[in-house]
């Protein structure tokens, strides 16, 4: 029978704590809202297709100029305090080195394992977060943009729509029971399908958040971060990745229309059940965001449970994909934001 002396015990022991530090370090949600080196442009997207993760369908009135359209990463926008990832500094990152290696070199078969795998304990440079940032995807190139845009300039807008698909199909499967609760407001609807938060933060900082005073806004995006959407160049983004995207959205939404209220929704339910790793992930987002309320300018109100069945599963009759509301699921968001948005705009 074989033993284990107690020297490698030992080494065993410290490769433990120092591997865990190491990964603890590694995906404490440090994660810089900037491009990454190297990372700047990729191919443009198909319009609208559905891929993984992706809240979409072909977008209507022209999305797109095209599948070779080049994306652009562009510059991080500001974050709201309240939903910051933690980040460490280089100085920190190189503080940390240094404390692991100085620990890692009392015990001469733990020195020679991490010469042998130095990845195992480093502290790298956090990864950059594409969903904080000003960057024109691909829904947002084109006639849906120029179109929102042109109804900006004109002005004479009370309440405004923000999002991806979910939100724009107000005017297709919703339209019905937005015409029946809404259409007697001034509304303009800047979602587009399969956008992201990066998306909407570019639109805001590019024409549609320029040239009207809305009294309020609704506000649901970050679905589409849970994945990449078989993009070449954005992120399967984390929880608290697409949280910071979502403050970012907020914050510009504040500085662009300082008189708004803003109705921040939680991003819907979506998948088959409780267990759904996108839900999951955007469950880990509305918790971080939910701390943007603040009574007085953003407005946090969470409305997903009222899609769900007992038992966490989404009935087809109000999502029939599982992610897009029905006709009948238009109606139970209405019925739960129509009072919410009239208080809002008096």
């Amino acid at each position: 029978m074989n033993t284990i002396s107690p020297a490698s015990l030992r080494s065993l022991r410290l490769l433990c704590v120092l591997a865990c530090t190491a990964s603890f370090l590694r995906a404490a949600d440090a994660v810089p809202a900037a491009p990454a080196p190297g990372l700047g442009q990729a191919p443009g997207l198909p319009g609208g297709g559905r891929g993984a993760g992706l809240a979409g369908g072909a977008p209507r009135g022209g999305g797109a100029r095209g599948g070779g359209a080049t994306i652009v990463i562009g510059p991080a926008a500001p974050v709201p305090a309240a939903v910051a990832i933690p980040r460490p500094t280089e100085a920190e990152i190189a503080q940390a080195n240094d404390a692991l290696k100085r620990f890692s070199t009392s015990d001469s078969t733990a020195r020679a394992l991490l010469a042998k795998y130095p990845s195992l304990i480093s502290v790298q440079p956090p990864r950059a977060n594409f969903a904080a940032t000003f960057t024109q995807t691909q829904q947002r190139m084109g006639g849906r943009h120029d179109g929102f845009v042109e109804i900006a300039k004109k002005g004479d807008i009370d309440l405004l729509f923000d999002g991806d698909s979910i939100t724009d199909f107000w005017g297709t499967t919703g339209k019905t029971v937005f015409d029946q609760n809404f259409g007697g407001m001034k509304v303009a609807n800047f979602a587009i399908s399969g956008d992201r938060t990066e998306g909407v933060l570019w639109g805001l900082k590019n024409g549609e958040g320029q040239g009207f005073s809305p009294k309020a806004i609704m506000l649901m995006i970050g679905t589409n971060n849970t994945g990449t959407g078989n993009s070449p160049v954005f992120q399967s983004n984390t929880g608290p990745e697409i949280a910071e995207g979502v403050g970012a959205v907020v914050a510009e939404m504040r500085k662009d229309f300082p008189n708004a209220k803003i109705l921040l929704l939680a991003i819907f339910p979506r998948g088959t059940g409780p267990t759904d790793a996108y839900r999951l992930k955007n469950i880990e987002a509305n918790k971080i965001i939910a701390k943007l309320h603040d009574n007085k300018n953003v407005f946090y109100l969470d409305i997903g449970e009222k899609f769900l069945s007992p038992d966490g599963t989404i009935s087809r009759d109000i999502m029939a994909d599982q992610l897009h509301p029905t006709a009948a699921g238009y109606e139970i968001w209405a019925a739960a934001v129509k009072d919410k948005l009239a208080e809002l705009m008096k």
